[in-house]
């Protein structure tokens, strides 16, 4: 056998030998499996204010997961007013007669998005829940804490939709944040926050911040 073909046939073989060491050497990561449960605490922002919640996790798949959550937010008017008072420095909204607080009690799926293409440090979801909601109303013209000996419950019905994301590989805790749309509808009248104005829809958009651990 001539020399040059001697040396094409040996570099050939390196070639392909290395070809094949460099693939073993860099397979296609799987995604992370992370425990299935969680639990912990959310808060969140609403257009009424400010309010706080908890949630529990079960993940049926990498995919899927089972979720439930609780929060309670204040349900301001969109007209009220807040002012100050130049003399005493108290704060006062003209013609509110009623505090109103919101607390939708759900059961949902998340759906995880884009598992093969995304890094687990960024997991985007979608998601939905339905289940009953309580809208409770106090006296404003009683102390904050004081009204709520004369409170007074509503029920209504709703749901949400939302998309959100959780972040990090820590499979001892969990960080997400998610934008949901609210509907929440009493089945009655309605409630006053502002006299004269009794209102049956609660919904609106929803941003909740996430913070638990996984088990």
């Amino acid at each position: 056998m001539k020399p040059l073909s001697l040396l094409a046939i040996l570099l050939i073989s390196f070639i392909n030998v290395n070809a094949q060491g460099i693939g073993k050497l860099a397979p296609i990561k799987p995604p992370e499996k992370f425990p299935p449960n969680a639990l912990g605490g959310e808060l969140v922002f609403s257009e009424g204010g400010i309010g706080a919640g908890a949630f529990y996790k079960h993940s049926i798949s990498m995919e899927l997961t089972l979720t439930s959550t609780f929060s309670i937010t204040e349900a301001k008017d969109d007209n009220e007013f807040t002012y100050i008072d130049p003399y005493t420095l108290q704060t006062f909204t003209v013609g509110k007669v009623n505090r109103v607080f919101l607390i939708p009690f759900t059961i949902g799926l998340q759906y995880r998005m884009f598992t093969e293409e995304l890094s687990d440090n960024l997991r985007p979801f979608v998601d939905f829940g339905l289940g009953p909601s309580f809208v409770i109303t106090t006296p404003y013209d009683q102390d904050f804490l004081k009204g709520f000996g004369k409170a007074h419950n509503n029920f209504a019905a709703g749901g949400y939709v939302g998309f959100g994301a959780n972040f990090g590989t820590d499979k001892s805790s969990l960080v997400g944040l998610n934008v949901r749309y609210y509907y929440v509808r009493l089945f009655n009248g309605g409630v006053e926050s502002l006299r004269n104005r009794p209102r049956n829809n609660f919904g609106g958009i929803f941003i909740t911040l996430s913070l638990g651990f996984m088990y």
